[in-house]
């Protein structure tokens, strides 16, 4: 097969479902083709060759607009790709559009639905990444989180989601929310479509093949007992499941010390999340 017969794959999806879905802020399918196009007539493919991506409407992106979700950006255009697209884009992958993010990556609902039940919500704030990834749109997507963006939408869709150390990938080029916080994550179908692309962004070999059983640890925060009953099924239902598959599971308890980093993160989020829309606020 081809980048362009995968990249129309994808579009063709896209025109038939995201009337209903509503993942993506800007597609163009003649930019992604053309892409397509260069990629399958060059001669040395990259590790990403053809594989299109989504990218949550937050990064910047050289040929397309970054709304940020908010109708004062609309149509906004920025001079160069933030870092993760450029690496994607020199590895090979398609950058397919921009997918829909709550306004400035923050708490306003966007117009993104979950693809699995239309009345239901995707998470936010990477909710077009979630959703697309999901309903098979695109391979992989990016997301931010500063609280639960990444691990929310991809938890919501069913998808796969990735939230790395912090300032793992290189997040020049994002309009940030809460910068000692915010960090670049991947949505995805598969943990072995997140690690391929991570091991781009990151300049890492692919994670080995284990021989053994995975060692998993089970954390009951300090938040555990205000988590809903069937939250708290979900992950418990899946401790069991690992462990029936013959995961070693491993109770984790954190230390007193971790209680007070909820109520930190309601001081620290908000006094950086002004700063960062310093502009926006005066003008």
């Amino acid at each position: 097969f081809t980048a362009e017969a995968v990249t129309r794959a994808c579009l063709e999806r896209i025109e038939a479902r995201d009337r209903e879905v509503k993942a993506w802020a800007f597609i163009d399918p003649e930019l992604a083709l053309s892409q397509a196009r260069a990629i399958d007539r060059n001669g040395a493919k990259g590790v990403l060759a053809g594989v299109p991506l989504g990218i949550k409407d937050i990064f910047d992106t050289f040929d397309m607009p970054t709304d940020m979700g908010s109708p004062i950006y609309r149509g906004n255009r920025t001079f160069a790709d933030a870092s993760s697209v450029a690496l994607a884009r020199r590895a090979g992958a398609v950058i397919l559009g921009k997918t829909v993010t709550c306004e400035f990556a923050g708490l306003t609902p966007n117009v993104t639905r979950n693809p699995h039940d239309l009345d239901r919500t995707p998470g936010g704030s990477s909710s077009g990444s979630g959703a697309s990834v999901a309903d098979a749109m695109c391979a992989v997507a990016y997301g931010t989180q500063t609280g639960g963006s990444v691990l929310r939408p991809a938890s919501f869709c069913g998808a796969v989601g990735y939230k790395p150390s912090y300032n793992l990938i290189a997040r020049g080029g994002i309009k940030f929310a809460a910068e000692s916080r915010d960090t670049i994550g991947l949505i995805a179908r598969s943990v072995d479509d997140a690690d391929l692309v991570a091991s781009v962004l990151i300049a890492r070999p692919l994670s080995p093949r284990r021989d053994t059983p995975p060692r998993i640890g089970l954390c009951r925060t300090h938040l555990w007992e205000h988590a809903l009953p069937e939250s708290k099924h979900a992950v418990e239902d899946s401790a069991r499941r690992l462990e029936a598959s013959g995961a070693s599971l491993v109770d984790v308890n954190l230390p007193e010390s971790f209680e007070a980093l909820a109520e930190a993160r309601t001081i620290v989020n908000p006094v950086e999340r002004a700063r960062s829309m310093a502009h926006e606020w005066n003008t």
